[in-house]
């Protein structure tokens, strides 16, 4: 287990830890309970908790709330919730119904991580007292020799969360701590069953948490009635090959289950909800080799130029160069065209294992 890094003797240290329910947050609080450490557990009531009943490995709500309060319970350490309802309808319902009205396709749990985790919950934790925020995530936070917090990958690639953590600032790496990013998730069950807690055979909680049975399109009607009206399927040459259903139930890169047919395989290679159209072609038309960024977070200035990048949490990382731009954005310029490449995505800068920044993308475009 990795050492918090606070000069202080555990029992003197407070320790917030954000527990969803599940198997990684309720061995976080057990392990820094069983070291010492003041421990005080955490769960945010996220959505009402109805939305998802019966969909399996959703979190923050109903069972998993009741899961976290009995992990507390049997360990003996205070447990509070928290009504975020509000604030993650806001942040992250209210951004995800919009990204996907305006043709985007959104990542609405690195959008919890950025506001309600590790923005209102760590104000929470900081009104408390406590001398840090734990959470169970695989990524490791890594102190260089000038004594500024690093976000790293995790030891177990296959467990690695850090492009979904790619938000968090300077400042609240200060504060974080992930306990553990220096472990398999094997070492983690076993942990669990050793400390005879209940949800040690939990399945993991699954994306999006909000969303009963992954059916995203009926969420985002009804939260925006006219989403779901009906448009033209247009092949890039302009040739009209079919009607559509709604274009939120379409992204970039998509080939199965567009409803038409061809004489050549075909994916979506444009959605435009204005005039509720979704074009297609075929893929040599979503090859693009640059990448436009907003709303950047950098974690190390010196990396304008050479970098390693990736677009997606399982890929590999690609050679590209970075230019920042005014107004708080960037351009990456991609060493090989890549495929699929869709707006309200992240692109996420590393540098060997450790994380150097990223950005929502904006746009794509192939420049020869």
């Amino acid at each position: 287990m990795n050492s918090l890094g606070i000069n202080k003797d555990p029992k003197d240290t407070r320790v917030v830890v954000a527990m969803s329910g599940g198997v990684d947050s309720s061995v976080t609080a057990a392990l820094l309970h069983e070291e010492g450490y003041q421990v005080i557990g955490m769960t945010m009531q996220l959505y009402d908790q109805g939305v998802a009943a019966g969909k399996k490995g959703a979190c923050c709500a109903g069972q998993d709330i009741y899961d976290a309060r009995q992990v507390a319970e049997k360990l003996g350490f205070p447990h509070y919730i928290l009504d975020y309802e509000t604030l993650f309808r806001k942040a992250v319902i209210d951004n995800f119904v919009e990204s996907y009205a305006n043709g985007y396709t959104p990542l609405p749990c690195v959008r919890c991580n950025q506001t309600v985790k590790f923005r209102d919950l760590l104000a929470a934790a900081k009104d408390l007292g406590a001398d840090v925020l734990a959470t169970g995530h695989y990524v490791q936070r890594i102190v260089n020799e000038q004594g500024i917090a690093e976000l790293h990958k995790a030891n177990d690639k296959s467990k690695d969360q850090s492009f979904f953590l790619f938000t968090t600032t300077q400042e609240q790496l200060e504060y974080v701590r992930f306990p553990l990013g220096g472990m398999p998730k094997a070492e983690t069950r076993a942990h669990a069953e050793r400390l005879n807690l209940k949800v040690a055979d939990k399945p993991d909680s699954q994306d999006i948490c909000f969303v009963p049975d992954g059916k995203y399109a009926s969420v985002v009607e009804k939260l925006r009635p006219g989403t779901l009206d009906s448009g033209d399927i247009i092949h890039v040459d302009g040739t009209v090959l079919g009607k559509h259903n709604g274009t939120i139930g379409y992204t970039i890169g998509q080939r199965k289950g567009l409803g038409v047919s061809s004489n050549e395989p075909l994916f979506v290679v444009k959605i435009d909800p204005t005039e509720k159209q979704v074009i297609v072609g075929p893929k040599p038309e979503l090859a693009k080799n640059v990448i436009n960024l907003i709303e950047l977070n950098i974690l190390d200035s010196n990396i304008e130029g050479i970098i390693d990048m990736k677009i997606r949490s399982t890929q590999d990382v690609m050679p590209a160069t970075l230019t920042f731009l005014g107004d708080d954005g960037a351009r990456v310029i991609l060493d090989e065209p890549e495929y699929g490449i869709a707006p309200g995505q992240a692109c996420v800068f590393y540098r060997g294992n450790k994380v150097l920044g990223g950005g929502w993308i904006h746009s794509a475009e192939k420049q020869v």
